[in-house]
């Protein structure tokens, strides 16, 4: 029998016989190396190289069926706001020119991006290749309040430049004049408020979250992660060259930044100011929010404004000393 009493020895310390009680001596745990934004798949011991791919393709067949509730729903929900009688051809007409200026179409195009979010969270959940937290930040949760300082940063760069670009406009004699009087005004900015955060925060979730991580997950370098996903995000928007370009520098804007600051909150904040911004303005017909022509012109300046904005943040988050690298795990 033993001498002493019994006292419990925690795993990993070393219990040393003889008249005196056992002694607890930490030993050093082994960590796995702290990872980036675009590696975070990696952190789950789940992971397999093949597994981001299948949580793809099951994305892709979730949303497919969602895509057919809303449009079941947008069937029922033209007959139901249709006059008696009156000939439902109309609504479906809108829709076959998207016209964002009509709220059912405006509604319709932003629920169709908003439902990538539900889709991609299921199909990760299923596959259990990594805690859905990570796909929006080393932290492995959303960092609301650098979020919000993301997008006062948006707000106050992109009104300078609409405020510039406006100036400019009455210099030349094209007047500012917004229509308080315009029609389904209300509407639309209520639409914006309600629907635009998550469909912006859709896109991110999927090019600068899921398309980031699944190849970071296989290579190493981050300019494979930045990269290759711009020319998808730029084939899913319907403009010209100088559109496209534009489209081109917003996602290389926004990997850089999932990147360099740790997750997705940059980008989903300059996001949801931009289109927010564009669609309350088009609402009191200050833009043309069907446009998809550009010019040289605002491409230059929309170029100063994203490179203005990068350059905010990089200085804030080094400020606030924003993570950029997953906490070390236990191997």
């Amino acid at each position: 029998m033993s001498n002493y009493p019994h006292y419990p020895v925690p795993p990993g310390g070393i219990q040393h016989p003889g008249n005196m009680p056992p002694v607890y001596v930490p030993v050093e745990q082994p960590t796995a190396e702290p990872l980036p934004y675009h590696r975070l798949s990696r952190t789950y011991p789940a992971y397999r190289w093949w597994k981001p791919v299948m949580v793809g393709l099951i994305a892709v067949g979730f949303y497919l069926v969602l895509m057919v509730l809303l449009m079941l729903g947008l069937v029922f929900a033209m007959f139901a706001s249709s006059a008696p009688g009156a000939p439902i051809d109309e609504s479906f007409a809108a829709l076959d020119i998207m016209d964002m200026g009509d709220p059912l179409t405006f509604a319709f195009s932003m629920l169709s991006l908003i439902l990538m979010i539900p889709a991609l969270f299921w199909a990760t959940r299923i596959m259990n290749v990594q805690k859905l937290g990570t796909l929006t930040s080393v932290r492995g949760t959303m960092r609301w309040a650098w979020l919000g300082t993301c997008m006062l940063v948006a707000l106050g760069v992109l009104l300078l430049s609409f405020g510039v670009s406006f100036a400019f406009d009455a210099s030349q004699g094209i007047p500012f004049e917004p229509d308080f009087t315009a029609p389904n005004m209300w509407t639309l900015i209520l639409l914006t408020l309600l629907l635009v955060p998550f469909q912006a925060a859709a896109e991110e979730y999927v090019f600068r979250g899921y398309f980031m991580q699944l190849l970071g997950g296989w290579v190493r370098h981050p300019a494979f992660a930045i990269l290759l996903p711009i020319p998808f995000f730029v084939l899913g928007h319907d403009y010209d060259i100088y559109g496209q370009l534009d489209v081109g520098l917003f996602a290389l804007a926004a990997g850089w930044l999932a990147w360099r600051t740790g997750g997705l909150e940059a980008a989903i904040g300059l996001h949801v100011v931009n289109n927010s911004v564009i669609f309350v303005m088009g609402a009191i017909g200050l833009v043309d929010v069907n446009a998809t022509d550009g010019n040289l012109g605002s491409l230059l300046v929309s170029a100063f404004t994203t490179s203005l904005f990068v350059l905010v943040i990089v200085k804030l988050a080094n400020q606030k000393k924003i993570e950029r690298l997953s906490p070390a795990l236990p191997l």
